[in-house]
């Protein structure tokens, strides 16, 4: 890049395409290649060496101070942190991204593609973690280099970055290394990349995430199963129990009857106001739209980013796979609420026992029941959040979307709790990018248009924070 005509803002995208056209996609094929996965502990090891031969040295080169910690748990992956310090008087910028990915499933992927090795096909690379989220993070490192370059060595802006490599596994001391580093993690605003934008072609900001509420629904009526001739018609079959508990829980259409589980104030005024004409569903995923489904009088957006939705992830009684004649002993649902930050997931249980005995089923136990991610959100009028979306619109010359909750799961409630910090997401995804799935892939479009908005926002950002009330 050196050399490059053009200076300031402009000069700075122009360095950040510049440096995508040219590296980006071999810098990503080097990163894919480490087996990172932390759901199997045989590739331990890959997630430190993704870390300490990855990332460090690039970040060492950038300028920053760099320190691979073992995780607070044992037996979870380690943690990198990268400061970058001009001065302490200048605003500071926290970057997160997690190093490790899901299994790499390699007999599950298509003919001549593997989950390690970036592949190019029809438009697409291929490989496991390249927006999941090695790509992601990758690329908003890449438009601090792009700056540094065009504003010869300096930002005007300290940053952190931090990289787990437990994400994949709940974050597991995530919130434990936060918590013991507050000093360290000490930051203005939290911008990172994770998850999808609502659409290939629309630049998303999130500002937070719903949160995941799970317990099982059993009903445990005897030691085993009693012919079906003999007692069937005499006897409580628990499936059909299970199955008239559940729709009490939920109508034909989707809408909760437990109404102590949802926002007591509605769709706070700020979401509905960022989501009026937000688009859902884009990028090829395989699920339909249903219209009629769900909470009625809210829009497919205000359902999916800005209320709280159940949903039966598993059912059985008996053995589906090899039926036998007889009235099973017990059934089970394993369920689970994602939920906005303007409910409380303690009341969720409580709430649910209650509406069971006041419809005469105090034979279906609520069991394990525990919140596996918290909620958290950042107020779409929030100042930082107003100046990213701006800067991000002058950077691409489009609109860009503001969404309240990202519509998979993220530790933003860690920050926000330990840090007390607004969260920007900046996604460079698509519904359609199969992560978690074989052949996961990214679009180079839309990572193209990431680098450039990254570096319009490190561009801004050097000029002066936004002020905030």
């Amino acid at each position: 890049m050196d050399g490059m005509a053009g200076a300031g803002r402009e000069g700075a995208l122009a360095r950040a395409r510049a440096l995508f056209d040219a590296e980006f996609r071999d810098r990503l094929a080097a990163l894919v290649a480490y087996p990172s996965t932390s759901q199997d502990p045989a590739h331990g090891e890959d997630c430190r060496r993704y870390l300490e031969e990855g990332l460090k040295p690039w970040l060492e080169r950038l300028g920053f101070a760099v320190t691979v910690h073992d995780n607070p748990v044992a037996g979870v992956g380690p943690i990198l942190t990268g400061t970058r310090v001009e001065d302490p008087a200048l605003p500071t910028v926290l970057v997160y991204g997690h190093g490790d990915t899901v299994r790499g499933l390699d007999e599950q992927w298509s003919e001549g593609l593997k989950p390690w090795t970036l592949t190019e096909r029809e438009g697409r690379w291929y490989g496991r973690g390249t927006v999941d989220n090695k790509g992601q993070h990758a690329l908003d490192i890449a438009a601090l280099e792009a700056v540094l370059d065009a504003r010869g060595g300096r930002l005007g802006f300290n940053v952190t970055v931090l990289i787990e490599t437990a994400e994949e596994r709940g974050s597991a001391g995530l919130r434990e290394f936060v918590e013991a580093n507050k000093a360290m993690l000490a930051a203005d605003v939290l911008i990172a990349s994770d998850g999808p934008r609502v659409e290939p072609e629309l630049p998303t900001i999130a500002t937070g995430t719903r949160g995941t509420v799970h317990f099982d629904l059993a009903v445990r009526l005897r030691p085993g199963g009693v012919h079906s001739g003999h007692w069937g018609g005499l006897t409580k079959d628990p499936a059909i129990i299970l199955a008239h508990a559940l729709a009490s829980i939920v109508d034909r259409n989707g809408k909760i009857l437990v109404r102590d589980w949802l926002p007591p104030d509605g769709v706070p005024a700020s979401v509905k106001q960022v989501l009026e004409g937000c688009p859902v569903g884009g990028g090829g995923a395989a699920a339909t739209i249903d219209e009629g489904w769900g909470e009625p009088g809210l829009s497919s957006a205000e359902k999916i980013y800005g209320w709280n939705s159940f949903i039966v992830l598993a059912m059985i009684s008996g053995r589906p796979e090899n039926p036998v004649n007889a009235v099973a002993p017990d059934a089970r649902a394993h369920c689970q609420i994602r939920y906005t930050v303007d409910t409380d997931p303690l009341s969720f249980a409580p709430s649910l026992r209650r509406h069971l005995d006041a419809a005469g089923f105090p034979e279906v136990a609520i069991e394990n029941a525990g919140i596996r991610m918290n909620a958290s959100r950042t107020d779409p009028a929030d100042p930082w959040v107003v100046w990213a979306r701006e800067s991000m619109e002058r950077s691409l010359g489009k609109r860009v979307q503001v969404i309240p909750n990202a519509s998979g799961g993220l530790p933003g409630d860690v920050f926000v709790d330990a840090l007390g910090v607004p969260l920007v997401w900046v996604p460079h995804s698509y519904n359609g990018c199969q992560q978690h799935g074989p052949d996961e892939h990214a679009l180079p479009e839309p990572l193209r248009e990431g680098i450039a908005a990254f570096a319009g926002m490190w561009w801004d950002l050097g000029e002066g924070a936004p002020k905030r009330g």
